[in-house]
């Protein structure tokens, strides 16, 4: 059957088509130059319509496309059409039942994912895409028709919201799983701990997309999180004790985490290690060979006396270096430097130590040679660097010497070689979980570490915890960049946040959140407080009251209260300490810097050296171009490593914060605080 148009109906329509003819399954449109094939399975719908004296048919194709034939006669239009429509339609329905059968198959298995007892990786949605698309390849009409039908419409939609909604409905069936696993597991979450998991917790625990970062503010049970994850897993069957492997920053961290593990999980297998410990396991284990780690590493007195004295004998040895070593404190570091045989001056080599020590640590673990690190500065800063590394090449050969002297290796060399034979294969990890405490001190040669492992097996999930407000490592190579920007460089997964902080007051909290997040690059999360404050939680204090307040405390504190005294540097402290142990017997007094404070908790805090200058806090944002060059680039905030120093300080006191300014020159802190109500007082 078909449809010409009429002699002048061709004529006034000057058309490219004027014949349709009826196939098995489809039509074809022609004219005398032009031919169009329309398969039924390529036809969106057939429209019928009439000119003013002729007709006029429409064939519509996907994607918006239209084919129409033009000056057919009328009568003629409307018998072809309706014949047209009846077999298209019959063609349509029997299509639509093979329809239904594909998309019956497609939606038994999204069900199947649905109702899974686990979590939904948002890695296997590609997969469950990629099916929908393979599905609807196989649709024997146009997807967009499957609405059309009744047998298949509701199936479509589902298939459809998947396809462009599925991120969508990954959160959304994931939520409603974790809240039926928690209830079912409620014993779990309240018995893992001595204190019930709250909301946050549990969330973050039964979290099993491959890479999760929990985002945790001070005092909000980070280890609590780690050891009921590591008891989920066990529960769940998902990796047994040997398969689990957890990861700390310090020896007394990873014995503290055995500790609760042994105790709260009561299994064997399960061992926390330091980065290093882990690196040395993985030697032993594909070398067959067992380093040994250098007495330096573990002795800071002594490894300070090593430097210094390589520096002293430097200088006293070669004008040039005393010279340039003159220089470097004088120019870049500002200080004030005896004239004479400076480095015989005790106060300013124990000054230097410090500095020493981490400029050494930097090159270490930059792993190239001198001349590798000098081609890293930059065009400006190339020429003073080289001198800078010429002043140090000394004391790294001394450093390498007394290395070889023990037949030992140091940390930095320890986890190179960890990652050497990671890379040539020789160790094959058996952890299928790795779990890391205090994630925002990771530095690059660590993340390289526990990239390697993860390379090996691309199954292996990594769970970490960390806090991007308490990032204060920078000085020793830790980059905050690897946490703030962790799916780049961990791979896609999840970010959760612990919401209640257990150890300070909400005036604490309140004051300790608004100064961290002035810096807008800090990433925002909750931290609600259990107790209740008032305005005097947080006072700003003259640096010249401080035995006055001493002597106030002695009045109500409790025996067993612990008092934290806490400085920039460590030459800041007080000289009322000295007769501390006398004038204030019963009072629990103790010092430390701000960095060695990280992770303590105190009932109470006073935090000293609150002034400008040299020495001041917050400290300069750079004292050399050893860590221009050696370091990750500074962040674009001004004092943004010293504004998260001032947050871990006030955050480890649980009632009560003074800070001690000196009034003759504040440092900008204090005008800081002030705007944010935090008031200042005369004396105590």
């Amino acid at each position: 059957m078909e449809l010409k148009s009429t002699s002048i109906g061709k004529h006034l329509a000057q058309h490219p088509y004027n014949r349709v003819r009826l196939l098995n399954a489809g039509v074809e449109v022609s004219g005398s130059k032009h031919q169009y094939l329309i398969p039924f399975n390529q036809l969106m719908q057939i429209r019928c319509k009439r000119g003013i004296v002729w007709g006029e048919l429409e064939f519509e194709l996907p994607d918006q496309k239209v084919v129409r034939l033009h000056g057919t006669e009328w009568q003629e239009t409307q018998q072809f059409y309706q014949h047209l429509l009846k077999i298209w339609q019959s063609w349509s329905l029997e299509m639509s039942e093979v329809s239904a059968g594909v998309l019956q198959q497609q939606i038994e298995k999204i069900t199947r994912i649905e109702q899974q007892d686990q979590w939904f990786k948002r890695s296997r949605l590609a997969d469950v895409q990629q099916q929908i698309q393979t599905a609807f390849e196989a649709i024997p009409v146009p997807v967009e028709r499957l609405s059309e039908f009744e047998n298949c419409r509701d199936d479509y939609a589902i298939c459809l919201r998947w396809l462009k909604q599925g991120a969508q409905s990954v959160v959304q069936r994931n939520q409603e799983w974790t809240d039926n696993v928690i209830a079912d597991n409620r014993d779990f979450f309240d018995s893992v701990e001595t204190t019930p998991l709250n909301s946050s917790q549990c969330r973050a625990v039964v979290n099993g997309e491959d890479s999760v970062l929990v985002l945790a503010g001070a005092g909000s049970g980070k280890t609590s999180v780690l050891v009921a994850r590591a008891g989920w897993l066990l529960r769940r069957q998902e990796a047994l004790p040997e398969q689990i492997l957890l990861l700390a920053f310090g020896r007394q961290a990873a014995d503290e985490m055995n500790l609760r593990i042994k105790s709260r999980l009561q299994v064997e297998g399960i061992k926390a290690k330091t980065f290093h410990a882990l690196a040395l396991h993985i030697i032993q284990e594909g070398s067959k060979k067992t380093p040994k780690i250098s007495k330096l590493e573990t002795d800071s007195k002594a490894r300070r006396q090593l430097l210094v004295k390589a520096w002293q004998q430097q200088c006293a040895e070669k004008k040039a270096q005393a010279s340039g070593w003159r220089q470097w404190l004088t120019d870049e570091l500002e200080w004030e430097v005896p004239e004479g045989d400076f480095w015989k001056n005790k106060a300013l080599a124990e000054r230097l130590g410090g500095r020493l020590e981490r400029w050494l640590g930097l090159m270490r673990s930059h792993g190239g040679s001198q001349a590798e690190m000098i081609e890293q500065a930059t065009d400006e800063t190339r020429e003073l660097f080289q001198k800078r590394v010429r002043l140090m090449a000394p004391l790294l050969k001394a450093w390498k010497a007394k290395l070889k002297e023990e037949d030992a290796v140091d940390f930095s060399g320890l986890i190179h070689q960890a990652i050497n034979i990671l890379d040539k294969g020789r160790f094959i990890s058996p952890w299928k979980h790795i779990l890391v405490d205090e994630f925002q001190d990771i530095s690059p040669q660590r993340a390289q570490l526990l990239a390697a492992l993860r390379k090996q097996n691309s199954q292996t999930c990594l769970f970490a915890v960390g806090d991007d407000w308490q990032a204060i490592y920078r000085f020793s190579g830790a980059e905050l960049q690897l946490t703030t920007a962790f799916a780049e460089n961990f791979g896609e997964g999840a970010q959760c946040a612990l919401d209640t902080t257990y150890r300070f007051n909400d005036r604490i909290g309140e004051i300790a959140n608004r100064f961290i997040l002035q810096n807008p690059h800090q990433l925002t999360k909750p931290l609600n407080s259990l107790t209740k404050g008032n305005k005097k939680n947080v006072v700003i204090l003259p640096d010249d009251q401080l035995e006055k307040l001493l002597d106030k405390l002695s009045g109500f504190a409790e025996d067993d209260d612990k008092i934290l005294v806490l400085s920039r540097y460590h030459h800041l402290r007080p000289d009322a300490l000295q007769k501390a142990a006398t004038r204030w017997p019963k009072l629990n007094l103790e010092f430390m810097t701000i960095h060695a404070s990280k992770g303590q908790q105190a009932e109470y805090v006073i935090i000293v050296g609150l002034h400008e200058g040299n020495d001041g806090f917050p400290a300069a944002a750079r004292e050399s171009v050893m860590e221009d060059v050696l370091l990750p680039e500074p962040e674009d905030f001004a004092d943004a490593e010293e504004r998260r120093l001032l947050y871990v300080a006030m955050t480890r006191a649980r009632h009560q914060v003074w800070l001690m300014q000196d009034k003759s020159r504040p440092s900008i802190f204090v005008e800081q605080l002030e705007a944010l109500g935090v008031p200042s007082q005369r004396k105590p």
